[in-house]
């Protein structure tokens, strides 16, 4: 079953922990300096804070596949729209190895469609390379999870 991923670049992570805490009644289930994550089953998301001089607001929306079969149907599901997808396969980014997909909606907002491979110590790790980034019109090339990378219209990483 797929999840919903919502990630929100925040100001100050302290007080935005707490306050989705709260909002959750549940406590991040990944927590670390500049980051934190909740994997919620009632609703089904997997919630993601940073705090990493980015602008605050919405940074990405994605949808979060448990199989490779459940990636191949989505990926299947963008190569059917009119945009540009952009694949990036074993990237780390946001403490996490991952296979993605990336599409970017009409109105400028970066949807990240993956499948976590493993757990990674660091936000985007020496490996990550570069992480192809979706941005209305094309594609942007940028290190991966910097804090530039915040505007929905220029996408996201995690």
């Amino acid at each position: 079953m797929k999840r919903l991923h919502v990630h929100v670049a925040v100001a100050d992570l302290a007080a935005s922990i707490k306050f989705y805490s709260a909002m959750f009644a549940a406590q991040p289930t990944v927590t670390k300096d500049d980051y934190a994550k909740w994997m919620l089953d009632d609703p089904r998301v997997n919630f993601a804070i940073s705090a990493r001089g980015a602008a605050p607001g919405l940074n990405h929306l994605g949808v979060q596949a448990e199989s490779a079969e459940e990636l191949a149907e989505m990926n299947a599901r963008l190569q059917k729209l009119d945009a540009e997808v952009v694949e990036e396969m074993g990237t780390a980014c946001c403490y996490a190895k991952s296979d993605k997909y990336w599409a970017t909606d009409p109105t400028g907002i970066a949807w990240e469609t993956y499948r976590t491979l493993d757990s990674i110590p660091v936000f985007g790790g020496p490996s990550a390379g570069e992480c192809c980034v979706p941005e209305a019109p094309a594609v942007q090339k940028v290190p991966c999870c910097t804090p530039d990378m915040a505007k929905p219209a220029a996408g996201g990483c995690c």
